[in-house]
């Protein structure tokens, strides 16, 4: 995503057919919506947990329901800028988990 490499390629002879992504759940209560509360719960209180789930929560909904404007917007390259920038801000959050975890580790 970050490097713009495609591990699958694109089927030319496929007809083209449509299909469902569900965007909202796994962006709210995905698998890395519950590690990162599992993460923040060893440094942070649980109602800072807790209003920090809420006003991310109020931020997801504001940009699902903005989405058709954006794409307007934005254009087809606007958003694989953004796609591209989200990418590595992403990347980055999870640098910093992993090193935090291995700072926690004891090396014998």
């Amino acid at each position: 995503m970050i490097l713009g490499i495609e591990l699958f390629k694109p089927d030319p002879d496929a007809k083209a057919g449509a299909s469902i992504v569900p965007i909202a759940f796994p962006l709210v209560a995905g698998a890395g919506t519950l590690t990162t509360i599992l993460t923040l719960k060893a440094e942070y209180t649980q109602p800072n947990i807790a209003v920090g789930i809420v006003i991310n929560l109020l931020i997801v909904y504001a940009v699902l329901k903005s989405t058709n404007w954006l794409e307007r917007k934005l254009g087809k390259t606007g958003l694989d800028v953004l796609r591209r920038i989200f990418g590595i801000i992403l990347l980055s959050i999870a640098i910093k988990i992993f090193k935090t975890a291995l700072a926690g580790v004891e090396i014998l």
